[in-house]
């Protein structure tokens, strides 16, 4: 079962001091620790359940990682390593072609990362999202991932708590502004009831630690002396255990894996799509995280060398399909190179259903220039019109959509 980026809360009361007095080696790394706090539950608890949810209960307490350094197994270290090699030759294959499959990389990702909270829709129904088309609630979500990855590439260079506060915001400010942006002030816990956190499979930091929590992991962020792909993964379940958010946890952390790609200087060009690695064990994936709290921060590092694997192979696969779609149409324009339509045809890629207004908007031209190279792209069977009115018509490109659900549906097969 999936661990969710949300959890049940509701008040809770004071703290009392850490009962844990674990001792660690040079090679372990830290695990949480627990603390006893004070519980304040609801007063319409069922009869049966009052003795269960009344009382304190424990949370966790995140060890200070700022200045830590990941002693990992040879083999997870060299796992890492070739990871980081595919991830970064996958990047320079991009080259020139970056353009036209930079935004659909970023879109692939940012659907995987939502699949993971269980959160699917059509490429068809994203594209539909994207102008403006609220029907699909999962879709509408999914736009609002793909802006928070945007934002987090974008605060590449200036990683810090404010930085993280964006991404979430870009996250959920459309569909819950009451707590987009805003580190959480109530208890969360993962798994068991609403009514209360003392049967949960895992209680994250009383409200009161997660702004220092937070600094922590910033600190362990911004340093240059780790190797980035476990750097990223350490960072990613250290985020995840501390969940300062009440939802949006696993995209937000997934998005800061992202940001830390492209600001240690990875991924330099495009959005490597490693959450579509990640679904194809999602278990694991969740069963790394349980372990990293248990001290063991190998099986995360591992999990996202293979997942990195897994995302370039089948980025390259989506790549090499797009290509050839794209090869296909460019043989069959008979307009010179200057013409509009050569522009439009790296929209198509970039946004697989559009209409005119959308055209106009990207390639800065006239209606009539949009409508001119629409014309020629539904005449070449690149485009298919798909609204069956004169007015407000939108255009898909089919075999765009169908790659992308593709490369999903590949995503989303699990190991054996």
């Amino acid at each position: 079962m999936a661990e969710p980026e949300s959890a049940s809360e509701t008040s809770e009361g004071s703290r009392v001091p850490v009962q844990s007095d674990a001792s660690l080696t040079s090679a372990d790394w830290p695990p949480v620790e627990y603390e006893g706090c004070d519980w304040v539950g609801s007063f319409d608890i069922p009869r049966r359940w009052q003795s269960t949810f009344t009382g304190p209960y424990e949370a966790a307490v995140v060890p200070e990682i700022a200045e830590l350094h990941p002693i990992l197994p040879t083999g997870t270290a060299a796992l890492a390593d070739e990871a980081t090699a595919e991830l970064a030759r996958f990047d320079a294959e991009m080259g020139s072609e970056i353009a036209p499959f930079a935004a659909i990389l970023l879109r692939s990702e940012s659907a995987a990362s939502s699949r993971i909270e269980n959160l699917t829709a059509s490429a068809k129904a994203v594209a539909l999202a994207e102008l403006g088309d609220a029907s699909g609630r999962n879709a509408t979500e999914i736009v609002a991932n793909t802006s928070a990855m945007t934002a987090a590439i974008a605060l590449a260079d200036q990683l810090d708590a404010p930085a993280i506060l964006a991404m979430h915001a870009a996250l959920l400010d459309q569909h819950d502004p009451k707590i987009a942006g805003k580190w959480r002030d109530a208890q969360v816990w993962i798994g068991s009831s609403s009514y209360g956190p003392h049967t949960a499979a895992f209680v994250p930091p009383h409200r009161s630690r997660v702004v220092a929590a937070v600094g922590d992991l910033v600190g362990f962020m911004r340093r240059d002396d780790l190797p980035v792909l476990p750097q990223a993964a350490i960072a990613h379940a250290q985020f995840e255990t501390i969940h300062p958010f009440p939802d949006g946890n696993g995209r937000t952390g997934r998005a800061i894996v992202q940001c830390l790609l492209r600001g240690k200087g990875l991924t330099r060009q495009v959005t490597v799509p490693v959450s579509a690695g990640l679904l194809t064990d999602i278990d694991r994936y969740f069963g790394a995280l349980t372990a990293y709290r248990s001290g063991d921060a190998t099986p995360i590092v591992e999990r996202f060398a293979e997942a990195s694997f897994d995302s370039v192979v089948n980025g390259r696969q989506f790549v090499s399909e797009l290509r050839d779609i794209r090869a296909s149409w460019s043989e069959s324009i008979t307009s010179r190179r200057q013409a509009i339509v050569w522009r439009a045809l790296d929209i198509v890629f970039q946004h697989p259903v559009l209409d005119n207004a959308l055209v106009q908007r990207e390639l800065d031209v006239s209606p009539m220039g949009a409508e001119a190279a629409i014309t020629e792209l539904v005449g070449i069977g690149a485009l298919k019109e798909i609204t069956g009115g004169r007015r407000n018509r939108r255009y898909a490109a089919t075999r765009v959509l169908a790659a992308l659900d593709a490369f999903a549906e590949r995503a989303g097969r699990r190991a054996s």
